[in-house]
């Protein structure tokens, strides 16, 4: 099996909220430099713009979640003091 078919039936693992951040702020530093030639630009942004629908699909999730929890009452009181 070539590498190609390979990672195209493979199933990447998901990607921490925290990690995409993480590559985000490295792509963007990187292409803020004077170093980068024009291919490599293009392929960081492409990477880039991954990583933000990423986060953005993570996000939502999230969001959904929350708003799951919310609806159904599975909420409970916290007691929250300051030390």
């Amino acid at each position: 099996m070539t590498k190609a078919k390979a990672g195209k039936d493979a199933v990447d693992p998901p990607i921490a909220l925290e990690q995409r951040l993480k590559r985000l702020e490295e792509i963007l530093a990187r292409l803020e430099s004077d170093e980068v030639a024009l291919e490599e630009a293009l392929t960081l942004f492409e990477e880039g713009v991954g990583h933000v629908k990423g986060a953005e699909r993570v996000l939502a999730e999230t969001e959904l979640r929350v708003e799951e929890l919310l609806a159904n009452g599975d909420t409970r009181s916290m007691d929250v003091t300051d030390e």
